[in-house]
């Protein structure tokens, strides 16, 4: 029941941010404009999601399309933001070097894009955290363009990884203990939504055109 509420809220709030980011998509720069798209496409997930669910159809593989297609639009986020030129090409080997990985692995056993991949769940995670504290550390003497989000995306991704490899140790456990990473996790997304919310109230909600991400 709690595990429902912060899920169902999360996707409400997702919701709210994707119809509110769309809405500025052609009055911003492009860095804005690739987390908005990144935002429709994670909503359109989660309704596939919850509608296969809905039919009872398993819809465990929608997993690798969710960290795979959230690592790629990531990427191309922090790439379009005032990285300096050897953060960009750590970016960018990392992007090559991630998914080629990711290919071959499922190449060479295409079972796991039926469960749970830890692996790709660590390595897309590991990376975007990465790309976020440079960002991070740029922004401590810079203007704070996208300051909230990026706040955002290490707090929940971080938090995610950690919950998603302890929950998998948690099906082994008794019963009653294999909600709690699942409701935490939840919890995170709920306050992953709400400061991408107060960025677009904080930098995006007023009528003057502003220069981020150009």
């Amino acid at each position: 029941m709690v595990l429902e509420i912060f899920a169902n809220l999360g996707y409400i709030i997702l919701l709210i941010n994707t119809v509110i980011f769309l809405m500025g998509f052609s009055k911003w720069g492009k860095a804005y404009k690739i987390f908005a798209f990144y935002l429709f496409v994670m909503f359109l997930i989660q309704i596939t999601v919850g509608t296969l669910q809905y039919m009872r159809i398993d819809n465990l593989f929608l997993s690798h399309f969710y960290f795979i297609l959230q690592f790629i639009l990531l990427s191309f986020f922090y790439l379009n933001l005032g990285l300096n030129g050897v953060q960009k090409k750590i970016i960018q080997l990392g992007f090559v070097f991630c998914l080629l990985t990711l290919s071959v692995q499922y190449a060479l056993d295409f079972s796991l894009f039926l469960k749970f991949n830890l692996f790709e769940i660590f390595i897309t995670s590991f990376l975007i955290i990465l790309y976020g504290t440079f960002q991070l550390y740029n922004l401590l003497n810079e203007k704070k363009e996208f300051y909230y989000i990026n706040l955002g995306i290490l707090i929940y991704l971080f938090g995610s990884t950690v919950l998603f490899l302890v929950g998998n140790l948690a099906t082994k456990m008794a019963t009653e203990f294999n909600d709690i990473p699942w409701i935490l996790n939840a919890l995170l997304y709920v306050v992953y939504q709400i400061f991408i919310l107060y960025e677009w109230k904080k930098s995006f909600s007023g009528t003057k055109k502003l220069s981020y991400g150009q």
